[in-house]
């Protein structure tokens, strides 16, 4: 037997031990579940190295057979495990697993920028702005700058990648009375924290962080360059200036988890 079917053949064990609980006739309710633990399978043989990068995976007809399910379920399984990122098509060939991403270490914590962490970590980092924008009331982002429903505050945006990847999403609401000059300087930031060194801030840090995962709208994926079921790691923040407790930004940073190795341990 060739070397490449060997995943498959242990694959199609699983599969059989599966399928003999389940009766011959299999409502839609059954074909989910049997769908789900498919996926599972699959995780589970990446997760043990059976496929190798750009290794084949099972076709849709074999994992019909396998399970004793309609082809039109198989297809919904790779399909998801292709939404998740693990796998990709090539068209009249099948599907393949994709090579293991590049990991990089993220401190989550510290005063030091993600564009300072990135460089001194030897990354080739590019930073793009997205430009700003006056945004409407939100009494979410005013309490958490301090600020009266009558003063203005901007919403800055930034996109990172490494190696030519997107993977890194930074938005940045800033008060006017805060930074007068925002409105003409708003487009040329790249860092944040370098802009309150140019505004006189040297001493600032981060009263607390929430941290939760979301997946990506249609907008974020189409900057991170990922499929829907991508998970996305979402920490919002705020910056005091500790010398006067002046509340500098507030802060969502969007993360595509597939990239990072995260650490919560203080810098």
């Amino acid at each position: 037997m060739p070397a490449e079917r060997e995943p498959f053949q242990r694959f199609s064990c699983l599969a059989s031990i599966f399928i003999s609980t389940y009766p011959v006739e299999k409502g839609e309710e059954m074909l989910a579940q049997i769908e789900s633990q498919m996926v599972d399978n699959l995780l589970q043989a990446i997760g043990r190295g059976d496929y190798k990068e750009h290794g084949r995976f099972p076709s849709e007809n074999e994992l019909a057979v396998s399970y004793d399910i309609p082809r039109i379920n198989a297809r919904k399984a790779l399909l998801k495990l292709e939404d998740m990122g693990y796998i990709y098509s090539k068209q009249g060939k099948g599907r393949f697993l994709k090579p293991e991403k590049l990991q990089i270490e993220l401190h989550l914590t510290g005063s030091t920028s993600f564009s300072e962490k990135m460089k001194s970590a030897g990354h080739d980092l590019e930073t793009q702005n997205l430009g700003y924008v006056k945004v409407p009331y939100d009494a979410k982002v005013y309490s958490k700058l301090r600020v009266q429903q009558a003063d203005e505050v901007f919403k800055i945006s930034r996109l990172h990648s490494v190696n030519k990847q997107p993977i890194a999403l930074h938005i940045s609401y800033v008060a006017k009375s805060v930074f007068p000059q925002i409105e003409r300087d708003g487009d040329h930031i790249q860092s944040m924290f370098a802009y309150y060194g140019d505004q006189g801030f040297t001493d600032f840090a981060s009263n607390e962080s929430h941290v939760s995962i979301s997946f990506p709208t249609s907008v974020e994926s189409s900057l991170f360059e990922c499929a829907s079921l991508v998970p996305l790691l979402v920490v919002e923040s705020d910056c005091i200036e500790t010398n006067q407790d002046n509340v500098l930004e507030y802060t969502k940073l969007i993360y595509r988890s597939d990239f990072f190795n995260y650490v919560l341990a203080a810098e």
